[in-house]
């Protein structure tokens, strides 16, 4: 029994490398380009309902927290769909590890949130700057298993972010600061993994 004991650890670990090393292709190019079009959605809602957002900061981040619970709430689904399907024995392990990866940055930018518009309600013009920049580690953080070019959707939203808190006032709450960087961000990413997995199918 020890023997056999020892035999599936060391299958187990074999398999958790190979899944953190293989080419993720969970995430689905039509559902990430379906959140972009729902970032852009979002700022074209807070043009017509927030006219000085600064003003109503809960209306602002109710809008912005439950787009981003949406578009993680579509992503989420397809992506387990998506890597049953195309990773077969090994989708469990890679699911997993993608999700290591991304975890921590929805994690701190979430906390982020609440503790600014708790303890600090004047910073709160900084957020925008601040989410980008978390989620441009959270993607620079995916890179690994990613397509090489994402590194550039990466830098895309460092660049965004560093823009909004460059701003220094409440133009970065405008809904510009969120639907441009997010809508143009999430549609690099579908043509990235879309160009990436036609290449590899129409490989031999």
């Amino acid at each position: 029994m020890t023997d056999l004991n020892k035999a599936l650890s060391e299958i187990s670990t074999i398999r958790g490398h190979i899944a953190r090393n293989a080419e993720f292709r969970g995430y689905g190019p039509a559902t990430l380009t379906l959140t972009g079009v729902l970032a852009v959605a979002a700022a074209l809602l807070q043009g017509e309902l927030l006219k000085a957002p600064e003003r109503d900061i809960a209306t602002y981040l109710a809008i912005w927290v439950a787009t981003a619970a949406i578009s993680l709430t579509i992503i989420s689904m397809e992506t387990v769909a998506r890597a049953r399907r195309l990773h077969s024995g090994f989708a469990g392990p890679m699911i997993h590890s993608a999700m290591e990866q991304f975890l921590p940055a929805v994690t701190a930018g979430l906390a982020l949130t609440v503790v600014l518009w708790r303890s600090a309600p004047q910073s709160v013009w900084m957020l925008p700057g601040l989410w980008q920049i978390i989620f441009s580690l959270g993607v620079f953080a995916s890179c690994r298993f990613l397509p090489r070019p994402m590194f550039a959707v990466g830098v895309w939203y460092l660049a965004a972010g560093l823009m909004c808190l460059a701003l220094g006032d409440q133009r970065a709450l405008s809904p510009l600061a969120m639907g441009v960087p997010f809508g143009v961000g999430q549609i690099l990413v579908a043509a990235v993994l879309q160009l990436n997995y036609r290449q590899n199918d129409d490989r031999p």
